[in-house]
């Protein structure tokens, strides 16, 4: 649904992902625009100011009640010399991710400018948004220039570009503005990169990754290549991946790997298939999968190798977290262009730089592949395709929302308890998390978000993905009332159907990932009161706020050290609970002793009385009285 307050109307299932959607309808130089998804930022390509958030905040502006956001800094990325060869928009923020690292961007928005960004298509400049949540930014953000004007025209917006074209000093840097760090690209030098595994900030050079494979054991077979996804799935993308195949094709080469390609849109979809690029795709051994996010997200039915066998595939999506794409941890998933994942599909080896190395055809003739290319836009305008969006109704003040009781899918969500007005005593420490924790080690994506509208179900799920620190374990954690092992939901359950409080205890950045609100809805559902962890994640430290749990993070991040997984901890301040002021955790160990921590929180008088009241919902029902 895309706002919901103005009518906008709702895109049947099959129209695409929605920050395609965003691009090709919605976006315009300048706006400002908020999406329930942590890839909100791809509107950045066109010059607009878009941010993830959780859907409380949706819910909030669709109230009319206003957004807020702690000013960001702003990170510079200066762009010099100009794309060319295999290097391409993606290169541009493997680099930056490599630099900056998952938290570099951390509360800041990145800006992109200099000479360098008039090299680069609007959509290259989208994808490079895109995956700035890989860096924690708070969103990103592209001058207005020639190539956005062009895009605009081409998506049946022209007239927008001629008010832009009017207000073009307005949609670009000012003079002399100084930035809170900066960052110098040379495009002239920048070399096709391929992140991973496991995290999309290791950064290597497509020349360099196979050695560092053999270095680390990293299988060098690629099993899989897929391409697409909201990150890379624009026109351009595609015609540069087709221009690859059809080089093998023309030698007689098909992939050794399996292939698959994800339209971004309905519209791509079409315009593909219309201008011979999905047949190319195809008969290089590809499969056009649906206009949706599909393995980027999990849901993927992987049956080429058993779960827990090690294996390496290459993707053109935004994230590779450990288990992501086909809910196998022994999976090393790797995340580059897609003409890059085109050429390692076809070679079946991450041992392979097409701009050096050669291929055999059956013929046993010695082959280069040429530097890719493809059309920024279709020459014969976009194919709209079938037409999925549905007007809204002309009044919808009389319609009801009726959900059956029997259903696994649809649950109505019941209103969470108030707080008590009283600290918080013995609450269990429920799990100590060690080391990477994202969203998705919160909240399995997959298969599981069949249940997403149903908040029991899908809480099943809680934490399962989360290395406990006590055994190494992953879903494996001491049930303090019964003395057993147990699942992590199992043991949550338990604690709550006793009336035991509990607390969450994690490591730095905690929540990376998507925008996945049942990370936050979950751990409530199942009686959790406080996540206490080194460093937050911005929109997940946001939504924990908004259920009326207590996000809060050590003075002294070397405390984590001293929380043991059979403490009761109690947490104090909380009758004079205000901005600035920092709670304090009483540490109960099991032996008898006991000390005392400080802990921060973000805080501010608004997010407070959202705690009061048990949640944000609660609250702004109260208001409305």
């Amino acid at each position: 649904v895309a706002g919901a307050k103005y009518g906008v109307g709702f895109w049947k299932p099959g129209s695409g992902i929605i920050h395609q959607i965003i691009l090709e309808n919605y976006a315009y130089p300048g706006v400002m625009l908020i999406g329930t998804d942590s890839h909100t930022p791809n509107g950045g390509g066109l010059g607009s100011i878009c941010i993830g958030v959780g859907g409380a905040d949706a819910v909030d502006v669709m109230a009319g009640i206003p957004w807020e956001l702690k000013c960001p800094k702003v990170i510079g990325v200066k762009l010099t010399g100009t794309l060319s060869g295999w290097t391409s928009p993606k290169d541009v923020i493997l680099k930056v991710a490599g630099i900056l690292t998952v938290k570099g961007g951390t509360g800041a928005i990145v800006e992109y400018h200099g000479p360098g960004v008039d090299s680069i298509s609007c959509t290259g400049m989208a994808t490079i948004c895109n995956m700035g949540a890989e860096i924690g930014a708070t969103t990103s953000v592209f001058p207005y220039n020639h190539r956005m004007r062009t895009y605009l025209e081409k998506t049946g917006r022209g007239q927008i570009a001629a008010l832009a074209d009017e207000y073009s000093d307005l949609l670009v840097p000012d003079e002399g503005c100084e930035y809170d760090q900066l960052i110098e690209l040379n495009l002239d030098e920048l070399k096709p990169h391929i992140n991973g595994p496991f995290t999309p900030d290791l950064a290597h050079p497509v020349s360099d990754v196979g050695a560092v494979a053999e270095q680390n054991g990293w299988p060098l077979e690629v099993k899989v290549g897929l391409i697409g996804s909201c990150t890379n799935s624009s026109y351009e993308d595609m015609g540069r991946a087709a221009s690859v195949a059809k080089q093998a094709l023309d030698k007689g080469l098909k992939c050794k790997a399996q292939f698959t390609v994800t339209p971004g849109s309905e519209q791509i979809r079409a315009t593909i298939e219309r201008d011979g690029y999905s047949k190319i795709l195809g008969d290089v051994g590809g499969v056009v999968l649906a206009n949706a996010c599909g393995p980027c997200i999990g849901q993927w039915d992987r049956r080429d190798v058993k779960k827990g066998e090690k294996n390496t595939i290459v993707t053109s999506f935004n994230r590779n977290f450990t288990a992501r794409n086909d809910a196998n941890p022994a999976t090393h998933a790797f995340v580059t262009s897609p003409e890059i994942v085109t050429a390692l599909a076809i070679a079946g080896t991450l041992n392979f730089n097409p701009e050096t190395d050669f291929l055999t055809a059956p013929n046993g003739e010695k082959f280069k592949l040429d530097p890719p290319n493809g059309d920024e836009l279709p020459a014969k305008d976009f194919d709209p395709g079938q037409d999925t969006y549905q007007h809204p109704p002309a009044d919808g003040s009389s319609m009801k929302v009726d959900v059956s009781p029997q259903s696994n899918r649809l649950q109505l969500l019941e209103p969470f308890d108030k707080w008590s007005g009283k600290d918080l005593e013995d609450l269990r420490v429920l799990i100590k998390v060690k080391g990477k924790c994202t969203t998705d080690h919160i909240s399995a994506a997959g298969p599981w978000l069949k249940f997403r509208g149903h908040l029991d179900n899908i809480s099943n799920n809680m934490l399962i993905g989360a290395v406990n620190s006590e055994n190494d374990a992953v879903n494996k954690i001491k049930n303090h009332l019964t003395g057993e092992y147990g699942g992590v939901p199992d043991v949550a359950r338990h604690y709550k159907a006793n009336s035991v409080s509990w607390v969450v205890v994690g490591d730095d950045n905690y929540g990376e990932g998507s925008s996945r609100e049942h990370a936050a809805l979950e751990p409530r559902h199942l009686g959790g009161r406080a996540i206490i962890v080194k460093s937050f994640a911005r929109i997940h430290e946001t939504n924990l706020k908004k259920q009326g749990l207590l996000p809060l993070t050590f003075s002294n991040p070397s405390d984590y050290d001293k929380i043991r997984p059979d403490d009761k901890i109690s947490i104090r301040g909380l009758e004079t609970f205000t901005p600035g002021k920092p709670l304090s955790a009483v540490v109960k160990h099991s032996d008898g002793s006991e000390e005392t921590l400080e802990l921060n929180h973000s805080f501010n008088e608004t997010q407070i009385e959202w705690f009061k009241a048990g949640s944000a919902l609660n609250r702004m029902k109260e208001l409305q009285h």
